[in-house]
Formats: C-alpha cells, structure tokens, sequence
C-alpha cells in the first residue's frame, strides 16, 4: 500500500512538472527602429524598422504619444537587441517609458523598454535634430 501511494506521488509530481514546462524556452533577435518625434509640450512619434528573429525579417510599425516637456523634432536610429520572446508577435505591444534628453544636431540615445508579454527591448544609437525633452511616453510596435 505504501508503495502505491509513493509511486502515485511520483507519478503526481512528474505530471505537475510536465504541465508547467511547455519545452521552449524564450529566445533572442535583433532590432532596427528609426523613430521621428516632434512636439510642443504634447508630442507625438511614429516610425518603423526591422525585427530579425531566428533567420528571418519582420517589419514593424511605431508610433506613440509623448507628454511633458517635449520641444522640437527629432530623427532616432535605434539598434539593438530583443530579450525574451518565443514568436515574433512577442514584440508587439505598448512600451511605456519615462525619459529625458537634448539633441542640438545629433545626440546619443539609448532605451530599454518592456512591454506586456514581458519582451525586453534594449536599443541604442542616435538622434538628429532639435529637441529637448523630460516626459512620460508610450511606444506602441505592431507587426506589418
């Protein structure tokens, strides 16, 4: 008797183990963005770029709203990298972020961001134009 409870105990808990794993683990890509950004105290952002995931090219879609102090206009070229996704459509979703900077000309820039599903975007690069701002923002991606 106690061994089939031993054995029914086992076979509980291998059970258990193989529902919560589902045999894939989360993987990484790559990321280009180009974002423009313009604004006098509410600012708006839109763009696209590329997501590279396990051989192959998605494009992506950015826009956004930005609110605080926001004033001018701006270019970014982002590249970097996206943590912790199974399928491409990981990356889409609402990315929120509290920000600051100035570019005069060109300026460094460099974000990392979650969003919902728990993907992590971790991009850097540069911003051209003029702009100063300190504001809360929202970055929404979408897969063309």
């Amino acid at each position: 008797m106690k061994i089939k409870m031993r054995i029914c105990a086992v076979l509980l808990a291998l059970t258990a183990f193989a529902a919560t794993t589902d045999g894939s683990r989360a993987d990484n890509g790559s990321m280009t963005l180009t974002i423009y950004k313009g604004g006098w105290i509410i600012g708006a952002s839109g763009g696209g770029g590329t997501l590279y995931f396990q051989g192959r090219r998605y494009s992506v879609t950015v826009g956004g709203l930005d609110y605080g102090l926001v004033f001018g206009g701006s270019k970014s070229v982002l590249h970097g990298i996206v943590r912790n996704i199974y399928h491409p459509s990981d990356v889409e979703g609402v990315y929120a972020a509290a920000g600051a900077g100035v570019a005069v000309v060109e300026g460094v820039r460099a974000i990392v961001l979650t969003n919902q599903k728990g993907a992590v975007l971790e991009l850097r690069g540069h911003q051209y134009g003029l702009i100063a701002n300190a504001d809360l923002s929202g970055l929404a991606i979408s897969l063309d």
